[in-house]
């Protein structure tokens, strides 16, 4: 089974140009890491403030060894989650 993640980072007023930045660099590192299958980051065209991420792990130490990546800490710790209005996140087991 595969650990899979989904979070809606909400940006606040003004901030959206900011978080997008960070995410853009966080995508290429965290792709290359040895335990992700999966990782790709929307924004919504309707609600620009609006980004959600779909990741998907081999397992949940390899999602903890995201979360204290020196490129998380940088850019997501470090740049983006300071300016979000909202942070939510979801996890999930793959079935079969």
């Amino acid at each position: 089974m595969s650990y899979v993640v989904t979070a809606t980072w909400t940006a606040q007023p003004g901030s959206e140009d900011i978080v997008r930045d960070a995410i853009e660099k966080l995508t290429g590192p965290s792709r290359e890491e040895p335990g992700n299958l999966f990782y790709q980051a929307y924004q919504d065209p309707a609600e620009p403030s609006v980004f959600r991420l779909f990741e998907i792990y081999a397992d949940e130490e390899a999602y903890a060894a995201h979360g204290s990546s020196d490129h998380f800490a940088e850019f997501g710790h470090g740049q983006a989650i300071p300016v979000l209005a909202s942070r939510e996140r979801a996890f999930y087991e793959t079935i079969g």
